[in-house]
């Protein structure tokens, strides 16, 4: 059986329409994210879905590790994902926005390549020091970003 990919979910004091603003805009995502982040529109109009970017920012040992992707789903309100690759990898990163009652609760959701042998032991290791802690720090920057502009 397949593993599922790891999830982060953060509930934020603020409406889906204001969350939605920083998660569907990738040109505004280095608003919250922990690492410098740029992204280059390559084709198509930005956020739509089919339209292609460059994005470049943070992995451990590069810090300034390029990639290129595509809008897979963009759901008003709903659902937003994107695909990335460089030349060893592919990478989906999915953000679900769902209003909960007051709040707006979002969980991101990161598919990379499978993984087995001593691969999938190095990556554990560094998803553990690395990744993670990261990614969650983002999470909690869209939550302060989110509920600032409320």
């Amino acid at each position: 059986m397949a593993e599922s990919p790891p999830t982060w979910t953060v509930s934020i004091n603020a409406t889906p329409e204001k969350v939605w603003a920083l998660v569907a805009d990738l040109g505004r995502q280095h608003e919250w994210s922990p690492k410098p982040y740029k992204v280059e529109w390559l084709s198509g109009q930005p956020n739509a879905v089919g339209s292609t970017f460059r994005s470049t920012g943070w992995l451990p040992n590069d810090k300034q590790h390029a990639m290129e992707g595509s809008v897979t789903v963009n759901d008003p309100m709903n659902t937003f994902e994107v695909v990335t690759h460089d030349a060893k990898e592919e990478w989906r990163n999915r953000y679900d926005v769902k209003p909960s009652g007051s709040q707006t609760t979002v969980t991101k959701t990161m598919a990379g390549p499978p993984l087995s042998g001593a691969k999938k032991v190095a990556f554990s290791v560094i998803f553990a020091v690395f990744i993670k802690g990261a990614v969650q720090k983002g999470m909690n920057m869209l939550k302060a970003a989110a509920e600032a502009s409320a």
